[in-house]
Order: C-alpha cells, then sequence, then structure tokens
C-alpha cells in the first residue's frame, strides 16, 4: 500500500523502535498490563514495537506488535505457593497439569522487544517492498541478531551506541564516552567540521570524529561521534554503523530520518485514535493498531484543496492542517458514494 508513493522520492530510511500505548481500562484488555512510561510519565499498558518507512516527504508506518506481557515472576510464584506433595484426588492433578502448562506456554511464546524487531525485519525483507533501504533505531533495539539478519540482507543499518558500550582503543577495551572525552581535550583538531542536511532540509553544522573499531561480539563497525557545539563541550551522540565504507556526514543524515519514528507515534496517539481502542479480544486489539497506521497514511496525503474561503484563518499559504485533512477526506468519501449510487440507479436498482 505504501510502496509504491515511496519509490523515486529521494534518501528514505525505514525506523524501528518501541512505545507505550495507554488504556484506562486495563485489567479486561488484551496484552495490557501496568507498567511506567518514562517518556509520558504516567503509568501505561500497552508496549508497542513498531516499523516506519520515511523519506523527505512522507511517513508511513509498516508494521506494528504488540508485546504480550511478561507474568513469569507471578505465575512461577503461584505454582510455588499451590504446590502440594501428593495429588490423590485426579481433578487436583489434572488442575495442577494443566497449570504448569499454561506457565510454559507463556514462557516460552514470550518475547522481547528486540526479538519482535527481528521478525519484523525478516519480514520486511521477504515481502521485499523496500529494497536497498537502510535501517535506523536506538540502542533500545539494538541487538546482535538484528545487525546479523540486516548485513545477511546486503542492508546497512545506523544505531544510536550506549555510552557505556566498550570499544577496543589502542590494544584496550574503553568506554566509548572515555574515548571521546580524551578525544575532545587532548585532541580537538580529530573532530572535523561538517554541514549536513537532515531529513527537514535545513542545514545544520556538527563536529564529527569517525574510526571504524570493534565491538565484543558485534565486530567491526564504524563509529561516528557528534558534537554539536564548536569547543566540544556538550554530550556527544554516538552512531554506529555496519557500513565501513560510509562517511560520517551520511552516517548523521541517515539517523536524522530515525526521528519521524517519534513524530508517528505521536501523531497516531494524537490524532489516527491508537489509544482510543474498545476492544478486548487479541485480534481485535491488533486490528485496532494497524488500521490506525492506515488512517495515519491517509490523513497525511489528501490535497487539502478545498476553496480559499474554506481554508483555516491560522493556516499558511504551504500548511494544510489536520481538520481540513479530515475535510477533504470526507468530501471524497461522499464524492464515491455519490457514484456508487448513480450507478446503481444506471442499472436499474432503485435501493440499495
Amino acid at each position: 500500500m505504501v510502496a509504491e508513493p515511496h519509490r523515486g522520492r529521494g534518501l528514505e530510511v525505514i525506523g524501528l523502535d518501541w512505545t507505550y500505548v495507554h488504556h484506562d481500562r486495563r485489567p479486561a484488555i488484551y496484552a495490557a498490563k501496568r507498567a511506567y512510561d518514562h517518556v509520558e510519565g504516567r503509568v501505561s499498558t500497552y508496549p508497542l514495537v513498531t516499523a516506519v518507512v520515511a523519506n523527505a516527504d512522507a511517513i508511513d508506518g509498516l508494521a506494528v506488535e504488540v508485546q504480550f506481557p511478561n507474568d513469569q515472576a507471578e505465575e512461577l510464584s503461584y505454582l510455588t505457593m499451590t504446590a502440594q506433595d501428593e495429588y490423590r484426588d485426579l481433578e487436583q492433578a489434572r488442575r495442577r497439569v494443566i497449570d504448569v502448562l499454561h506457565y510454559q506456554k507463556n514462557r516460552l511464546a514470550y518475547r522481547e522487544r528486540t526479538e519482535m524487531a527481528v521478525e519484523i525485519v525478516r519480514q520486511l525483507e521477504t515481502e521485499g517492498p523496500f529494497p536497498e533501504v537502510p535501517y535506523a533505531f536506538d540502542n533500545g533495539v539494538l541487538s546482535l541478531p538484528l545487525t546479523q539478519l540486516i548485513e545477511q540482507q546486503g542492508r546497512h543499518g545506523v544505531s544510536e551506541l550506549e555510552c557505556s558500550r566498550n570499544i577496543q582503543w589502542h590494544g584496550q577495551w574503553r568506554r566509548v564516552d572515555e574515548v571521546a572525552t580524551e578525544l575532545a581535550q587532548h585532541h580537538p583538531q580529530s573532530d572535523r567540521r561538517l554541514t549536513v542536511k537532515p531529513r527537514n532540509g535545513e542545514a545544520k553544522t556538527v563536529w564529527a570524529f569517525t574510526k571504524t573499531v570493534r565491538l565484543k561480539r558485534y565486530g567491526r563497525k564504524r563509529l561516528v561521534i557528534v558534537h554539536e557545539q564548536a569547543d566540544l563541550q556538550d554530550t556527544p551522540r554516538f552512531l554506529l554503523t555496519d557500513a565501513l565504507h560510509w562517511e560520517s556526514g551520511r552516517v548523521i543524515r541517515v539517523w536524522s530520518y530515525r526521528w519521524p519514528i517519534e513524530v508517528f507515534h505521536a501523531f497516531c496517539k494524537q490524532a489516527a485514535g491508537l489509544e482510543a481502542s474498545q476492544v478486548r479480544k487479541e485480534e481485535a486489539v491488533k486490528r485496532h493498531f494497524r488500521l490506525s497506521c492506515v488512517a495515519q497514511s491517509l490523513l497525511q496525503r489528501p490535497p487539502a484543496g478545498g476553496k480559499k474561503s474554506e481554508r483555516f484563518a491560522f493556516a499558511e499559504e504551504d500548511q494544510h492542517p489536520l481538520g481540513q485533512k479530515l475535510y477533504t477526506l470526507s468530501r471524497q468519501a461522499l464524492a464515491q458514494v455519490l457514484q456508487l449510487v448513480q450507478g446503481l440507479f444506471a442499472q436499474g436498482q432503485p435501493y440499495v
């Protein structure tokens, strides 16, 4: 659905991330569990793993998967407390076996967020809707199986690296933030001044140091240390990529296309009804989340070509507010209904 409009539109990147979705009627909803959302600063319910493709003009959701809650500790505690030395009653023994089998089933079915991200990438690569498109993700999704899968498919990925990660530096394993501090204090000339053009199109000046380093388990990768201040006194950002031949400017530009997934999360929650679910069953919950992604794609594409008198007063000439786009979609839907009715009348059918 979204692959064709993205072709021939310049650089595009697939972003991977996860987020929380809130629901007030938590106890009776599939996969809902009480958890703290550090971004929103409140207790949340649904953890979602998402994939988004973005170019300079559009953002479209590709996948949204619900993470089933991990209740292994509670279930194991229940099994331990209800254990008996003997089960003389056959019915009690049967219930006990069922409880143990349920625990084992849930334990095997639970997937970490990183595992879900790997499955999403595998599905995208199997279907192949976006050939030669790089990936971008933060350290919350970064994992060895994910990087290996991307490399096996002949793709490249850019990830943020934790400041506590160890790299091999002059024959010793050292934290990457310690290396960055040493370079800024004793070798400031090693950071090159670059002007990059991120996704928003506005030129941005940064100071970057890049080098091919070795990480434990991950092997040789290209590291890019990015500062936004000329004196190198700000907290740097650490970017990692398997594309050893890429220059630091290209790595930074690809990484800038990861931010749209945050915009996608916010838009779907505020405007596309991602948090407005009123269903409870598993399939219904998953369908609601996926339809919210479709709604987000539809809302960003209408031309909003109403009359000048119908434009909102606060909208500039090149801006199309959400309400106006929704108004245009309503007009298009009404026009399609009228065409259907006209066709039925032409066939001699007075009513549907």
